[in-house]
């Protein structure tokens, strides 16, 4: 089990695991997972993580559609700040405790701010990694809003 997966079993919220072979090579890891579970890719989300005004040791969470981009504005304006830049890989795998492509809102070794995009409330749950690649878990966004202390803003683009 993942740290994601023991967050959720211990909070006994409903979720459901998904599980596919990852490809080495793909170059997308969330696009993948879309058509792997052969899911709308608005509806399975990526995490990413910003550096808040550029400190790679000050990370912030933003789980945004796969289908989409983050919208760095949208998101330093969600986490009222100044700016935020993308957060260097290594930065976000020391902090998080997960490797890139498996990186779950869930389980971090740190809790971080995290913004969930809006759009997530249009379904009735949504596709997140589950703390490594090839495993994806579903749940309710209100679910994850409650486990990882998140807001909704609109951070897509």
């Amino acid at each position: 089990m993942t740290p994601a997966i023991n967050i959720v079993k211990k909070a006994q919220v409903f979720y459901k695991l998904h599980e596919y072979q990852h490809n080495p090579s793909s170059s997308s890891y969330g696009e993948e997972a879309a058509e792997l579970l052969n899911q709308d890719s608005a509806q399975v989300f990526k995490t990413l993580l910003v550096a808040v005004e550029g400190d790679q040791k000050k990370l912030a969470v933003a789980v945004v559609p796969v289908s989409g981009q983050l919208n760095i504005k949208a998101m330093a304006t969600a986490l009222k700040v100044k700016k935020v830049v993308m957060a260097e890989v290594a930065a976000a795998e020391r902090i998080t405790g997960y490797i890139a492509g498996g990186i779950s809102p869930l389980g971090q070794k740190r809790v971080l701010p995290t913004v969930i995009d809006e759009s997530a409330n249009s379904y009735e749950s949504i596709f997140m990694s589950a703390g490594r690649r090839g495993l994806e878990i579903e749940m309710s966004a209100g679910d994850l809003a409650i486990l990882t202390s998140a807001r909704f803003a609109n951070i897509s683009r």
